[in-house]
């Protein structure tokens, strides 16, 4: 698995119903099945990765978080995972509120586009950046809503969500160890993780 995944695992409670949004290949929720003994699916908009998930017999369905999370019935799962997608979808406000309208406890990743990395050649080359994390042209990318660590903090204080736990980790897969430091995760995190609750939850 993936560094990120490996983290969101590790936020997971053994024996949970977990909904996994953006599942990919279903690394995830194999994980969660096999060693955590959670009742684990997921949803994913692409369909082949859809067809080797259920190949390999693991409940993913197709569908877009944008648009299928309503019809999910209220607190049917303990966790609603979306892993590095909320930079993709059209509305990820509306996501966030389904996710902790049917979960107790949201667990969202994405890239952090305040990395100084992007700063710089965005300030040194006036384009928009490219880096290992950030690998897709302007004009092709599916990344429609970048943040950075500060702005989805505000956004959670704004919706009155309740940070559980937080963290920024690099690429190469070490733990930050400014992750006390908002201010300097934002800027040398190249990746967030974010456990949420809601206020009342």
């Amino acid at each position: 698995m993936r560094l990120d995944q490996r983290l969101i695992a590790e936020m997971i409670a053994p024996s949970t119903r977990v909904l996994d949004i953006g599942s990919g290949d279903g690394a995830l929720i194999d994980h969660l099945f096999r060693y955590r003994g959670c009742d684990a699916r997921g949803i994913e908009l692409n369909m082949q990765l859809v067809t080797r998930s259920v190949a390999h017999g693991l409940p993913v369905v197709h569908g877009d978080a944008d648009h299928d999370l309503a019809h999910y019935p209220d607190h049917a799962f303990d966790y609603v995972v979306l892993q590095r997608t909320l930079q993709a979808v059209a509305r990820p406000r509306e996501v966030l509120r389904q996710m902790l309208r049917i979960g107790r406890y949201a667990i969202v990743s994405f890239p952090n586009f305040g990395h100084w990395q992007l700063r710089l050649k965005l300030l040194l080359s006036g384009r928009m950046p490219m880096t290992s994390v950030w690998n897709t042209p302007w004009y092709e990318t599916p990344n429609i809503h970048p943040c950075t660590i500060r702005d989805f903090l505000a956004l959670c204080k704004q919706d009155g969500y309740i940070v559980e736990q937080w963290m920024a980790v690099d690429e190469e897969g070490e733990r930050a160890p400014w992750r006390r430091s908002i201010r300097m995760a934002n800027l040398f995190g190249e990746q967030a993780l974010f456990l949420l609750r809601r206020r009342n939850g």
